[in-house]
């Protein structure tokens, strides 16, 4: 085979290779921009569907997560997962009753179970980790739950997620710990979430 042969057949690989990868990268860019529009869209019908509205509070989870009196999908109910705050946990298999779980389950059934709360959702995104619905909650006296469950002592400031309120919940949470109220008053590092263990050493201080 001479070598102008051998170097017409290269030049035709090359040729052909670089028309696959052309095609899969406009395949790849049309796949990355048809989910990133079904997210888009997918968060403009939550906004629609729950943001401002109101809703009966059908179950309380645990103290971080509820459920609202209207369909999501296949489910007779919405889930709603609090933003910005970690309450401890009751229901986990891996880490079982947390410190001071149960009194925050029971807050916030006394707080909402039976009762219309207004629901607030943050644009940038409205689902989380299960698909949940994550927003502030507004009880009926015009409080917000998420901030009065930090206020009071029953939930921590969930520093691994940004939000418009990022650093208002942050000082919410050093003031309960000032004042030992709630959970701060005797709970050691062993009792807390394991991602706020890895927090920094300042950031577990009570005083």
């Amino acid at each position: 085979m001479s070598r102008r042969r051998k170097t017409g057949i290269i030049a035709t690989c090359l040729l052909v290779m670089a028309v696959f990868i052309w095609l899969d990268r406009g395949a790849l860019k049309r796949k990355w921009r048809q989910q990133s529009k079904s997210e888009e869209q997918a968060k403009a019908y939550d906004l629609e569907k729950y943001h401002e509205k109101k809703f009966t509070v059908a179950k309380v989870v645990d103290g971080d997560t509820i459920d609202i009196d209207i369909p999501d999908g296949q489910y007779e109910h919405t889930r709603i997962r609090l933003w910005g705050i970690d309450t401890p946990e009751t229901k986990s298999r891996d880490t079982g009753v947390m410190y001071f779980g149960l009194e925050a389950a029971e807050f916030t059934t006394e707080s909402t179970l039976g009762k219309q709360v207004t629901v607030y959702l943050e644009e940038h995104r409205t689902r989380g980790k299960y698909d949940r619905v994550l927003a502030y909650v507004q009880l009926p006296g015009g409080m917000f739950l998420n901030e009065v469950l930090l206020t009071e002592g029953f939930a921590y400031a969930d520093l691994r997620f940004r939000h418009s309120l990022y650093h208002k919940y942050k000082q919410l949470e050093a003031s309960a710990r000032r004042q030992e109220k709630g959970l701060w008053e005797k709970v050691t590092r062993e009792q807390l979430p394991e991602w706020l263990q890895r927090m920094e050493p300042e950031l577990l201080s009570k005083k």
